[in-house]
């Protein structure tokens, strides 16, 4: 790999600006850099998501700006580049949050449902895959677990999801026992 892919002067001021001049934001640009020079797997995150307090103030003011125009801005410029079909992004936290609001005005950990954005990287554009009920408690229709969206990632990768590994000891090891592709995701 080129150590060029994480000069991000390289790039127009004008883009830079667009991915947001913040940690996340050139953490983004310099990922599209990479899976340009041929990097096949990376990973950024945006920390500050556990918001038992004052919820809605740090989504509003801080978080959801902040991956609202840098998601965008990634997603975009990869489609820009020739790049979004094969490559494949994922944003999604480690569990959902609490429907109901707490007494400090935030939300709580909360397993039953939880959001995932998917893009390129063979999937169809634009499809919105389940919902939840009325009150966001848990799945209404065409419930997934995580297992069925990394299922569904390895397939787009070329890899059998249901393949089974062996370790040095010869113990057999499923890559993931439950999760199921979800066809409705491909494009």
């Amino acid at each position: 790999m080129d150590s060029k892919a994480f000069d991000l002067e390289q790039e127009p001021a004008s883009l830079r600006e667009r991915y947001g001049k913040n940690g996340f934001g050139q953490a983004a640009l310099a990922a599209c850099r990479l899976v340009e020079a041929g990097v096949r797997f990376v990973t950024i995150s945006l920390g500050g998501w556990d918001t038992h307090g004052k919820n809605f103030e740090t989504l509003s003011k801080r978080l959801l700006p902040q991956l609202d125009q840098t998601l965008s801005a990634l997603i975009e410029n990869l489609a820009d580049r020739g790049r979004l079909n094969e490559t494949l992004v994922y944003c999604a936290g480690e569990f959902g949050r609490t429907p109901k609001i707490n007494k400090n005005s935030g939300r709580d950990h909360w397993a039953r449902s939880m959001a995932a954005v998917l893009a390129g990287g063979g999937l169809k554009a634009g499809y919105v895959h389940g919902s939840t009920d009325g009150q966001g408690m848990g799945a209404a229709n065409e419930p997934c677990t995580p297992d069925d969206i990394s299922a569904t990632i390895f397939h787009c990768l070329g890899i059998n999801p249901h393949q089974e590994l062996i370790t040095p000891s010869a113990r057999p090891i499923q890559l993931f026992r439950e999760g199921k592709v979800i066809e409705k995701l491909l494009a």
